[in-house]
């Protein structure tokens, strides 16, 4: 009975021990707390002996302007750490620890937000404007994600803190997840959409672009007016109305982008020998049209022929206009050349209907915009 009590009185007198260390602990954490900031400080010019980093800059801009917060996290930290003197108590332990960590969580979580703010503000939106060239909606998706990481991260801290069964809670969570995830497919299949769109860049506000929505009707030609979180919105040529398509739509057809061409105007001037009358205008415009149309790129829609009187004799010059367009130099290259074999075809043509002709100069080109 003896060796109980003295049992007994050996485990109160450890635990008043271990509590009066903790209330030390408790009285000091303050004093601890605010000796954090000064700590990072030396930490910071520690590792800039090995790392390419401005310690000073780094601390004024993430550091200095939270030192009242590092300083309660720091405090908090430091109980934290002193709470495992009561750890083999578990029920003071969780008692404690409830409060402990729910305010070390709370102050990490906060000093995390705002420096992700700023982060967000002085780097992510330069980058977002270099990038894209100007600041969207992209950047609040970006912010909310970093948002619910931390949030996630601190709800983690505090169970970690708490001995709870982080397995049984990630699998619960990851249940929930499958079936808020299944509920919101076209929801997610959207906001996955506007991230492509971004990511690839295939459009931006401004910008013309020529598309299919129904393979049985005609292409829609329309000016870019905005790209949201949801949908983009395009204001169709000639109607002057504005079609709002999800951006899961847009990120699956295929999408030409007109204001990025190039174009180039090709003018060749044929000097007849003679006036043509009506019948050898149309001729000759057929003769141009059907020999131009067996090289790739050129149709009835980009060729032009206008007639007027010749200059040096009685005669009709014939102006024929090719509208040459590509998407970069080399094929413009490659466009130059199928004219060139193209105006050799009308050439050989016109002469077996004995129309005689001069070229009283080279094929002149011209840089001209895109344009629907």
């Amino acid at each position: 009975m003896v060796q109980i009590e003295w049992e007994i009185l050996q485990e109160v007198l450890v635990l008043m021990l271990r509590l009066g260390l903790f209330s030390l602990a408790a009285i000091i954490s303050p004093f601890v707390g605010r000796f954090f900031p000064q700590f990072i400080w030396r930490f910071l010019q520690f590792i800039q002996r090995y790392v390419s980093i401005d310690a000073k800059h780094t601390y004024d801009q993430f550091v200095k302007s939270f030192q009242n917060l590092i300083a309660i996290s720091g405090t908090f930290l430091f109980l934290a750490l002193a709470l495992n003197l009561l750890a083999q108590y578990e029920e003071i332990y969780q008692f404690l620890g409830f409060f402990i960590y729910f305010c070390l969580s709370v102050t990490l979580a906060w000093i995390a937000l705002k420096i992700s703010r700023q982060l967000i503000r002085r780097t992510v939106i330069s980058l977002v404007q270099r990038w894209f060239g100007e600041v969207s909606e992209v950047v609040l998706i970006f912010e909310s994600l970093i948002y619910v990481v931390i949030i996630i991260l601190a709800g983690i801290i505090f169970a970690i803190g708490l001995r709870l069964n982080i397995t049984a809670i990630v699998a619960s969570l990851g249940i929930s997840g499958v079936a808020i995830a299944f509920g919101a497919q076209q929801t997610l299949s959207r906001l996955f959409g506007t991230l492509e769109i971004y990511l690839d860049r295939p459009y931006r506000p401004g910008e013309y672009i020529r598309i299919n929505f129904n393979p049985y009707d005609e292409d829609a030609y329309g000016r870019i007016e905005s790209i949201g979180l949801r949908s983009t919105k395009i204001r169709l040529v000639a109607r002057n109305t504005i079609t709002i398509v999800p951006n899961s739509l847009m990120a699956d057809k295929r999408i030409e982008n007109v204001s990025r061409g190039k174009k180039i105007v090709a003018m060749l001037c044929l000097d007849f020998l003679r006036v043509l009358d009506s019948g050898e205008r149309a001729l000759v415009k057929q003769v141009v049209q059907e020999a131009s149309e067996v090289f790739w790129g050129f149709t009835k829609a980009s060729i032009h022929v206008q007639y007027c009187a010749s200059d040096q004799q009685a005669g009709t010059r014939a102006r024929i206009i090719f509208f040459i367009s590509s998407v970069d130099e080399s094929s413009l290259g490659l466009r130059k050349r199928l004219l060139e074999l193209a105006n050799s075809a009308i050439a050989h043509k016109l002469a077996g209907y004995n129309l005689k002709f001069t070229t009283p100069e080279p094929v002149v080109y011209i840089d001209s915009p895109m344009s629907l």
